[in-house]
């Protein structure tokens, strides 16, 4: 069994008590407590906190503290509107340049994604997906869309976590991925850039609940 890095653990438990609204948006964190909640030391807090920040789920401030970041629903649909575009065309340049080894890569990723889907392991699955669309993005044959891809979809990570909590959506997401992946293979590159954009562009309904909460939240 694969142990998993205690920054690892700190940050998903972190990303989930935000996104569930244990933490509640502009609330700050303060690393000593989460030493004692989490019965760690400072270094794997120091770090899970540095990767929630380049997720855009807390922000650092010097001399200030961390704190949960404030998001307006518009804020987080203008990013999935531009995350849907990057993958979308990722998908496209990837069904004319990907290599045979990728292709195999993808399947076994879409093969991982089915296998979490049907035990109903929506965080296992969460790893799984992020590993089908990295072998897009890094198949596209393009280094700067490559980066940007990857960039901001750590940005989204906290919002596509919590949206493969919904019911059915793990099924209906494997779905999706089998489209993308099947019209990546044929070689068809319009069919896997729209099916790509439109897997992007569901999520926005999966997620605007959890905005929604944090607005009441802020307000309350």
């Amino acid at each position: 069994m694969v142990r998993v890095p205690e920054s690892q653990r700190v940050r998903d438990a972190l990303e989930n008590a935000v996104v569930d609204g244990h933490y509640r948006p502009g609330e700050r964190l303060d690393p000593a407590q989460l030493e004692k909640e989490f019965g760690c030391s400072r270094t794997p807090i120091r770090e899970a906190l540095q990767a929630l920040e380049r997720s855009g789920l807390v922000q650092i401030r010097p001399k200030q503290g961390t704190y949960v970041t404030e998001l307006s629903i518009s804020e987080v649909a203008e990013r999935f509107e531009v995350m849907a575009e990057l993958e979308g065309m990722a998908a496209r340049l990837s069904a004319g340049r990907i290599e045979r080894e990728a292709l195999a890569e993808l399947e076994a990723a879409l093969k991982e994604c089915e296998s979490h889907a049907n035990g109903g392991d929506a965080d296992a699955y969460y790893y799984a997906n992020a590993r089908f669309h990295g072998v897009v993005y890094d198949s596209c044959g393009n280094d700067y869309l490559r980066q940007q891809a990857h960039a901001l979809k750590r940005v989204l990570q906290p919002y596509r976590r919590l949206q493969l909590r919904v019911p059915d959506r793990m099924r209906r997401s494997l779905a999706e991925h089998r489209v993308i992946a099947d019209a990546i293979s044929c070689g068809d590159s319009t069919a896997a850039e729209n099916a790509a954009r439109d897997h992007v562009l569901v999520q926005v309904k999966e997620f605007s609940h959890l905005v929604r909460t944090w607005r009441a939240l802020s307000a309350s």
